[in-house]
């Protein structure tokens, strides 16, 4: 296991949220494939664009920090929800106006 303090250094707070380091890759992503409960393979697989390092970098902090990061997935969560049923709307209006034309 990678120790506590290179985690921190490895893992950064952006405008994203919580992200690894050298990627645009945010802790929430992992979080999709966890409570998804995706096989460690398979899981892997999918961010096969990163070191093992980097992988275990962030299941790490995610393991130590667990109940701040489930916190803050689930406000993700709700945003992501909420801006689509937005877009969703915006496309409607959109849409039903074109009908009328």
């Amino acid at each position: 296991m990678i120790s506590v303090s290179n985690v921190q250094t490895d893992i950064f707070r952006t405008e994203r949220g919580l992200t690894l380091a050298g990627t645009r890759i945010t802790l929430y992503q992992f979080m999709d494939y966890i409570c998804a409960g995706y096989s460690l393979k398979s899981f892997r697989y999918h961010f096969s664009q990163i070191t093992d390092k980097q992988f275990d970098t962030a299941m790490s902090y995610i393991e130590v920090n667990r109940a701040e990061v489930e916190t803050e997935y689930q406000i993700v969560l709700k945003e992501a929800e909420e801006s689509r049923q937005y877009w969703e709307e915006q496309n409607r209006e959109k849409m039903n106006r074109r009908k009328r034309e």
